[in-house]
This record gives C-alpha cells, structure tokens and sequence, in this order.
C-alpha cells in the first residue's frame, strides 16, 4: 500500500516568508507584525487582511504534530485577498504558527507512512501547549506563546477564533464552544466531495452534544468531563477567551490518513466489553515504552530536554486513562466511537515511543535500534487495522479551508 503524499507541509519559516510576499503585493490592505515571541525567543507574526471591527481570527500550529494549518492558513489569507465578498465588513487575522519552538521540533514535512511521520514526531507536554497550558497551569505560570494568542484575542475580540488542527489517521471533525447553527450541512458536503470520511464519534468530543455528524459542541462548565482523569479540560484553554467577547471557536480538524472506519454509524455489539480490551492493550503497550524508558534513564543523566519530557507526560497519562475506559459504559454505543478509542489506544504509547526513540537516537543510546522496531511494529500494526489511505494534502486544505469559511459566515449570521 502506497501513502506516499503529493506535496509537502511548510515550515514556519516558508510560512511567515509567503506571509510577508501577501503583505508586499497588497500593502494597503494587509499588514505583518510581530505579536510575541516564543520561549525561545521566535517571533509569533499576525498577518492581517483589512481593518474592520467584526474581526475572524485563524490560528495555526497550535499542536506541532498537525502541521496541516500552516498551508491551509495561507490558502485562507489568499482566498479573502481575492473574494472581496469575504472580507466585506470583515476583517480577517492569522496567526501564523502558534508554537513555533514546538514546530521546529516536528521534522516530517512530507511523510511517505506512519512510520515515516514517528521517526520525526513532537508534540509538546500539556503545560507547553499553547491553547492548553490555562488547562493545567496557573495564570502567572503561563507560556508567553500563551500570553500573546490571549493578547491577541482581546485586541481584536473577534466574533470566531478558527483554530486548525488535524489527526494522523481517523477522520474529520469540527469543535466549538457554541453551537453554530447550519454547519453540519456544508461541513459534511465538502467532506463527501474530497472523500474524507467525518469522524462522528471521535474520542476528543466523548460525551459532548453533536449540532450535527461530526460537529461537536463543548459541555458548559460544570458538566463532567468523560474522562475524568484526563489534565486537559477543553473548557479551561484558550479556545474559551473569546466567550469574554460574546464570541466562538471552532476547532476544525482534518487527516493525514484517512480511515472510513471512524464514519461507521452501527451500533458496536459490545462496547464496554470493547472499552475494557482498549484500556488493557493501552497499558500494556504503554508498559513497553516505560521498560526501555527505565533501562536507559541512568544512561541519560542530565538529559532533559522537551522530547523526553513529552515523552514521559504522555506515560503519566496511562493509567488515570485506562481506568477511565475500564469503569465508563459508554453513552455513544457506535462502532465509530468504539474505532475513535481504539485509534486513540494506539496512538497515546506510539508516541511517547518515538519520541523517546529521538532521545535514543541523539546519544546513541544501544536501546534505540529495539525501540525503532517496536514503533515500525506498531506504526504498521495502526495503518492496517485502520485501513489508512493518505488524503491528498490539497484536498486536507481545501477542506479546511471550506470549513473556516462556512464557520465564518455563519458565525456572523448569529452575531448579527
């Protein structure tokens, strides 16, 4: 099975490059500044495109593992330059990359498999996300990548805050954090058009009302969460400062790979049964990750650096989540829900496996060629059972890009 992809996903320097290239060619409309800098002292660039007040604000490179964002921002920033009917009364504003210390950590611009994808995976631990560290961080803790994605909030106080994300392999899916009226419908026909199957029960949006397949909206405050154990309530992150506005944000994924089993609505025969075999594989696999981990910790003495504290965050999340599946009856009974978990299982020790395999591999540690074997074992194990097939990176961008656009309009509608 071939997965290889067409093209290839920017870098953020290409990004912020292509970004200044817009503002060169339209400098009466569009303007590129400096909003923050990372931890690591990286600049954070807002491009923006008119000066209206009702204001749309996209955000990419929140999750440096979803680089998808990058291209479709661009593709965004394009498409309101040249559809003056987007931008009237409107302005529109793009945060070119969320994290980039995180993105210069991520190195698979073109992955031909999930393998390929791991062998130069990040994905930063919780309290270094940005939209996520308000979850599980103080205020006076907080990174200033956090800082400035929050200072840019309350300057523009934007109606809708479209944030991009995506998944490895599953399907597509929107958040928000109010429901929006009228989205499904547009949502569900561009995926039908480029064949990327909806993710009707992604794990994500466990327990979450849906305004339509596919279209989640966040419980109000107060709501149990589905899995309690988990550190990183959706309804504590960034994506609610907007409220303070009287605005939105919808969140809108899309796959590398795709998997038409997260679009199969059937009832699951046995689905707490299911959710107990889930929880016993994800700690027992995540164990394997914790052996080599422990066997190699004296040889890593005085490393510490975001990879093996990714790594390890991912470990920690383990336990509380199995225990979770094992004692949850799970109020969503379909296959689709039950594949969401499943991938989910697979995905969490994967992983913090090939990130621990950089570490590995960056001191030359004897462990790493063993470590390499198990994520090609189980990289290749999650592309078969999911039966994945690479959806064209334009098609990845078109969606979303269709989905900001519709999110947008009826974004406004409601406001109105």
């Amino acid at each position: 099975m071939s997965l290889l992809p067409e093209l290839r996903y920017p870098t953020v320097t290409e990004v912020v490059s292509a970004a200044r290239a817009l503002a060169a060619q339209r400098p009466g409309l569009c303007t590129l500044r400096q909003v923050g800098v990372s931890r690591a002292g990286r600049p954070l660039h807002l491009l923006s495109v008119g000066r209206a007040r009702p204001a749309v604000l996209v955000v990419a490179g929140a999750h440096a593992n979803e680089p998808t964002g990058g291209h479709t921002l661009l593709a965004l920033a394009e498409r309101v330059l040249h559809e003056r009917a987007l931008r009237a009364g409107t302005s529109w504003h793009f945060l070119l990359c969320a994290d980039p210390d995180g993105a210069s950590l991520h190195v698979t611009p073109a992955p031909r498999s999930l393998f390929d994808y791991h062998l130069g995976f990040f994905r930063p631990a919780g309290p270094e996300q940005p939209e996520w560290s308000p979850a599980v961080l103080p205020p006076d803790r907080l990174p200033p990548e956090t800082r400035a994605l929050t200072g840019v909030i309350d300057e523009l106080r934007p109606y809708l805050q479209a944030t991009l994300h995506g998944t490895d392999l599953g399907g597509s899916w929107v958040q928000l954090t109010k429901d929006l009226p009228g989205l499904a419908e547009p949502f569900a026909k561009s995926a039908a058009e480029l064949n990327i199957p909806v993710e009707t029960g992604a794990s994500d949006a466990a327990g979450w009302p849906a305004s339509g397949p596919g279209v989640h909206v966040m419980p109000a405050p107060g709501a149990d969460a589905a899995y309690p154990s988990m550190p990183d309530d959706a309804r504590h992150s960034t994506w609610h400062h907007i409220h303070r506005y009287g605005g939105l944000t919808a969140v809108v994924e899309v796959p590398m790979w795709a998997s038409d089993l997260v679009d199969d609505p059937a009832p699951h025969p046995a689905p707490a049964a299911a959710m107990r075999r889930l929880a016993g594989r994800l700690v027992r696999d995540a164990l394997e990750v914790e052996r080599v981990l422990t066997e190699v910790l004296p040889r890593l003495n005085g490393v510490d650096g975001p990879l093996l504290r990714a790594a390890r965050w991912a470990l920690e999340l383990v336990p509380g989540l199995a225990a979770d599946w094992t004692h949850m009856v799970p109020a969503d009974h379909t296959r689709a829900y039950i594949g969401s978990v499943d991938a989910f299982a697979r995905r969490l020790p994967l992983r913090a496996a090939a990130m621990l395999l950089r570490v590995l591999q960056e001191t030359d540690d004897r462990a790493a060629p063993g470590l390499e074997r198990l994520v090609a074992s189980w990289s290749g194990s999650f592309e078969r059972r999911f039966r994945a097939r690479w959806v064209p990176l334009e098609h990845q961008i078109e969606h979303q890009s269709r989905t900001v656009v519709a999110a947008a309009r009826h974004a406004r509608d409601r406001a109105a």
